[in-house]
């Protein structure tokens, strides 16, 4: 074969006949805030549009009790006094500013039950003191946004095994 000349090849990429798509199953953290008969969610927009109309006292107390969260931990999070959140009825919706942690634990307990492969040993990790977060347990911080950022990328490193 001479230099001079090249062979003449197609630079084509032929992907195979196939239809993409995203159905299926939804983001497992719906069955944490999805258990009450008021609260359906199926999608995104469910999530977003309940969190915008708040929940109803049972979601949070639901989600608590899977979680393993007391009701004082559960308070101390959401920026609420016990006592205010005892007195709510069940159906009394919670504000918008509740919903939107409760989201967040949800999705918090959803990855990190990913990530250590069963949510009994993620409860066990988010309750321990750690020297990576300065002695406190991971539950302690989040209580504001820059703590759930915390332990989200803890669970990250975790994941891919970097260890501080």
């Amino acid at each position: 074969m001479s230099y001079k000349s090249k062979p003449d090849v197609k630079n084509e990429l032929n992907e195979p006949m196939m239809a993409y798509s995203v159905q299926g199953a939804t983001p497992s953290f719906y069955n944490l805030l999805g258990s009450s008969k008021s609260a359906k969610l199926s999608n995104d927009f469910d999530i977003i549009r309940l969190a915008r109309n708040g929940f109803p006292k049972s979601v949070l107390l639901s989600l608590a009790k899977k979680i393993s969260l007391n009701i004082q931990e559960l308070a101390h999070i959401l920026h609420i006094s016990e006592r205010t959140l005892q007195r709510y009825d069940n159906d009394t919706i919670i504000k918008t500013e509740y919903a939107e942690k409760a989201v967040e634990l949800a999705r918090l307990y959803t990855r990190g039950q990913e990530v250590f492969g069963s949510m009994d040993k993620f409860k066990i990790w988010i309750k321990t003191p750690s020297h990576i977060f300065k002695g406190e347990a991971p539950v302690t911080i989040l209580d504001t946004s820059a703590g759930f950022d915390m332990v989200f990328k803890e669970l990250g490193r975790i994941e891919y095994g970097i260890f501080a």
